[in-house]
């Protein structure tokens, strides 16, 4: 599944920049998760980037965005066609 972000987030900021698939964005209130760009690192990381920087454990799997690891994967691959290895 994608992750999300509850009510805990404090705004810290350092959640955006450890996703790279860019998924994470600055909501009306807190950081938002996009579910159609969000991976949970499959393809990039063994664990997922933010829930690894978060200082409040505020990051959660998204119950609402059932995904499977493969479901996962394909999207990794999806999102990065095209992009050359840096």
């Amino acid at each position: 599944m994608s992750l999300l972000i509850n009510q805990l987030c404090i705004n810290c900021d350092v959640c955006a920049p450890a996703c790279p698939n860019t998924a994470i964005s600055q909501g009306e209130t807190i950081y938002e998760i996009d579910p159609n760009l969000c991976t949970e690192c499959v393809g990039h990381f063994d664990e997922p980037q933010c829930v690894v920087v978060c200082p409040v454990e505020c990051i959660e799997l998204d119950a609402g965005n059932p995904e499977t690891r493969e479901q996962l994967l394909a999207k990794y691959h999806a999102l990065t066609r095209g992009q050359s290895a840096a």
